[in-house]
């Protein structure tokens, strides 16, 4: 049986990385970012109207006032309107996707590895801290991927433009002054992220408590004269 500091450790560890969890889960159903852009007339600096697209990682809304020429309210799927727009955005958003999937398979994981040492005690294998290390490091580094990722996808690339594009049929829409925001699901990962390597923290002073416990038994014999050994 495993002794009671280690089932604290080990179980502070599994409801901080649920809470990630959880975090992650409720980042992915809401909004992401918003991003605004003037419209303007062909060949000159008039302005004509404006656009707003705001994004969640599966919907989204196009909301235009003159832009590029009547506007118009509209939600959308994300994956959907974004196959019509080009390679590079929907690729990745999709890699968005994909890893945070992936990132929520790892915390449950570091969860499961978490409750198993808290009830039994396992050698020093995937199964121990280091399962714990290696799952929760994945899906701490994975949510940093995720937010390059997901900032070059909106700011770099012409994503905001090609979306409004696909929305404009046939009508060329000229847009200046683009500016995004990003909302509240974005900063969650970052959160989530933060729980993750708190994770790794708690389990961490466990094993270092336990090894410094194990190098101070070690120490009398080690330390023992060669006489002494000798009998």
């Amino acid at each position: 049986m495993p002794s009671l500091k280690k089932i604290l450790h080990f179980m502070g560890s599994a409801l901080v990385t649920a809470c990630s969890v959880a975090v992650l889960g409720y980042c992915m159903s809401t909004t992401w970012t918003k991003t605004t852009m003037e419209c303007t007339r062909s060949g000159s600096n008039f302005t004509n109207g404006s656009a707003v697209v705001t994004l969640n990682l599966f919907v989204g809304n196009m909301n235009r006032n003159f832009c590029p020429s009547f506007g118009g309210q509209k939600d959308f799927e994300v994956f959907l309107q974004l196959g019509g727009t080009g390679v590079t955005n929907v690729v990745l958003h999709g890699l968005v996707v994909c890893l945070l999937a992936l990132c929520l398979l790892f915390s449950g994981c570091s969860i499961l590895i978490s409750l198993y040492n808290s009830v039994s005690n396992p050698y020093e294998t995937y199964m121990g801290p280091i399962g714990v290390y290696v799952c929760s490091s994945l899906s701490a580094c994975l949510s940093v991927v995720v937010l390059i990722l997901f900032a070059v996808n909106v700011t770099v690339t012409s994503m905001a433009e090609d979306l409004l594009q696909s929305f404009a049929g046939n009508i060329i829409a000229e847009t200046r002054n683009k500016t995004s925001e990003m909302k509240l699901g974005y900063y969650l990962v970052l959160l989530y992220t933060g729980l993750s390597l708190f994770a790794i923290a708690l389990i961490y002073l466990y094993d270092h408590a336990a090894y410094t416990h194990r190098q101070e038994q070690q120490r009398p014999t080690e330390d023992a004269p060669k006489e002494i050994m000798m009998y």
